[in-house]
């Protein structure tokens, strides 16, 4: 098997292993707030530590620290410039949240929840609960939301839906399908399986995330399970052919290439996993779980490359 074929084979299961995070919406399973924020808060650390010790440090090995450097600020502004640019909708636990050019009148499009897949013990949505707060299951009636769904009902809906949440997949999965086609174009191909590992272990709460509200909008099982399995393997896999590519175009690019990987890798985790792991009242399990992850990515890496 080819390098190529290896990395095709390897970055695809990374990204279809995103569907096992819609397993707990078709069980009906209840999932607190404090196991989800810490499974970001993993998913975070692991793709830290991932990020220095798989690409920045590879990279300061075969090139300079000027060389890596710059194409961890341009990664990481690259991936900020695409948040901001594009048009899209990142799909939060409970709801949909516009980004990028992206209205409030697409998000109310997408449809809310029916209930909070949040066990009870898990607390309420939004952290403290008030007087006015809804009941839980329940959703808040807002007329500026509803005619803003009405409105947006008008424009041909399940086009704008499929762009939008497109937006957000690709803008968070690409860097870390091009991390992988860097590492094995450069021949690290310890260091790109660990980074596949990484990813698909990041890549179950970002399904279950992007599956919960999709669920809710009426799609039978069977699509969501696929849009889910989609979400990460198509991004991922075209990022890392293109990483593939640049770096073997010439081998003097990969410093700038792992350095780019990282920084929009570390880009994606503090604009993404970070602030979708606090806000639940959670944040100690998040910080812990953080912890544990960049820790056991270490540990792996120290044990591989021994």
């Amino acid at each position: 098997m080819t390098s190529f074929a290896t990395m095709i084979g390897v970055t695809s299961a990374a990204g279809l292993v995103t569907a096992l995070g819609a397993l707990p919406v078709f069980l009906r399973a209840r999932v607190t707030h404090r196991t989800y924020d810490a499974a970001l808060g993993l998913a975070a650390g692991l793709m830290v530590a991932a990020s220095v010790f798989g690409l920045v440090i590879p990279g300061l090995e075969e090139g300079t620290l000027a060389e890596v450097m710059t194409g961890v600020f341009v990664g990481g502004l690259v991936l900020l410039g695409g948040n901001y640019l594009i048009p899209h909708i990142h799909a939060q636990y409970r709801e949909w949240l516009p980004d990028g050019g992206a209205t409030g009148a697409d998000a109310a499009a997408m449809g809310f929840p029916a209930a909070d897949p949040v066990d009870a013990a898990g607390g309420s949505v939004h952290g403290d609960a008030t007087a006015d707060a809804p009941a839980d299951g329940e959703v808040a009636s807002d007329p500026a939301a509803d005619d803003a769904a009405e409105s947006a009902d008008g424009m041909e809906a399940p086009l704008r839906k499929a762009l939008l949440i497109g937006g957000a997949i690709t803008l968070h999965n690409a860097p870390e399908g091009l991390a992988i086609g860097v590492a094995f174009a450069s021949g690290l191909n310890e260091v790109a399986l660990v980074l596949a590992v990484v990813i698909g272990l990041q890549n179950v709460p970002d399904g279950f995330a992007f599956a919960v509200p999709m669920a809710e909008t009426g799609m039978s099982n069977a699509r969501v399970l696929w849009y889910t399995a989609l979400s990460g393997f198509a991004p991922q896999v075209v990022a890392s052919a293109f990483g593939f590519w640049l770096v073997g175009l010439s081998t003097g690019l990969f410093p700038v290439a792992s350095g780019f990987a990282a920084g929009a890798m570390l880009a994606v985790v503090f604009r993404e996993l970070i602030p979708s792991s606090h806000g639940h009242g959670h944040a100690d399990a998040a910080t812990a779980a953080f912890l544990v992850g960049f820790v056991l990515l270490v540990v792996v890496d120290a044990v591989v490359t021994v």
